[in-house]
């Protein structure tokens, strides 16, 4: 009967031309999606490609203690009124604002220091901005001290604003460098540089961390990025705190430098935060590019996608090296 049914479709109705073509191209572009690495439902997939996901490259960290932290005070923010800084630092240390610091003088001494020349302290750092900035100000920074600095430029130097965008200069840019030259043979990483925007009338976004750099002793220099968590599985801190451009606190706070160092974190930022996979194990997987914490170290050989943003992941790294707690 099927047959005859079939039969007589395939003579009188056009449709059976229809849905035999329909039902080819879905399957077709299922496949091609698939291979060519776009995301199709699961049901569509077979089994052998399921089973044949490639293992996600590991990622070697480092962990190192990073002795500078700076975050942005409270109160409003602006070129004319100033900014408020509240510098944390495990030794005591130099805090060195650069108004109005130009941005290609700001490159240059980086690579100056990757090149050679170690920017060790305030005057190093100076010599190689070559007095291209408007106002410069320091503060002599004590040990774990969390007392809030404001900077601003004088009202004598007319500066208002640092000219239309792209801007050539820099608002403001912070050097935290230790004091004690013993302290700077105890840590690897030497100096923190932080490039903060301050709003003015001509770009009234609020004040806020642009880049972050970490020079060490041996002349690397690395970016501070911060790592995206879910702030809904239980654990403290706020999801601004976590998701906003990040704060190069000692600890307390998750930050990763460029794929060679990972900053040592406060084991309690962690706590109470489930894997949003099996909802059971602890995150420890930070997945790269998009810098997602979010699944536990079983879960993450099942996928290729984040859960979050459901970018591909091509390499990933453990938070901690201990094994994830069942």
């Amino acid at each position: 009967m099927a047959a005859v049914f079939l039969v007589t479709l395939y003579e009188y109705s056009p449709l059976f031309y229809i849905s035999v073509v329909s039902l080819c191209f879905i399957v077709t572009a299922a496949m091609v999606l698939g291979w060519v690495g776009f995301d199709v439902p699961v049901i569509l997939r077979s089994t052998n490609e399921m089973e044949s996901i490639l293992p996600i490259r590991e990622k070697q960290m480092v962990q190192v203690i990073n002795p500078f932290g700076l975050e942005m005070g409270s109160g409003l923010a602006s070129v004319t009124d100033g900014v408020s800084l509240r510098p944390c630092c495990l030794e005591p240390c130099i805090l060195s604002c650069f108004w109005g610091c130009e941005v290609s003088a700001l490159q240059v001494a980086l690579q100056a220091h990757q090149n050679g020349l170690r920017l060790c302290t305030p005057h190093h750092f100076q010599e190689a901005l070559h007095l291209h900035y408007h106002h410069y100000q320091s503060f002599h920074i004590g040990r774990d001290s969390r007392e809030e600095r404001h900077t601003q430029v004088p009202a004598d130097q007319g500066i208002s604003d640092f000219g239309p965008l792209p801007r050539e200069h820099y608002p403001l840019v912070a050097v935290l460098m230790l004091t004690e030259p013993e302290a700077r043979h105890t840590y690897n990483i030497v100096a923190s540089v932080t490039v903060i925007h301050v709003p003015d009338y001509k770009y009234n976004l609020s004040a806020r961390v642009l880049f972050q750099y970490l020079l060490t002793s041996q002349g690397n220099m690395y970016e501070l990025k911060s790592l995206f968590m879910s702030a809904d599985n239980g654990g403290s801190g706020s999801p601004d705190s976590e998701q906003s451009t990040p704060s190069s606190k000692p600890t307390g706070q998750i930050n990763r430098v460029k794929w060679n160092v990972v900053l040592e974190e406060d084991q309690s930022e962690r706590t109470g935060r489930d894997c949003v996979v099996c909802q059971n194990a602890a995150v420890n997987r930070v997945l790269l590019p998009c810098r997602h914490v979010c699944v536990c170290d079983s879960c993450m050989s099942h996928f290729q996608h984040c859960p979050i943003c459901r970018a591909f992941f091509t390499e990933s790294f453990a938070l901690t090296q201990e094994p994830a707690v069942e």
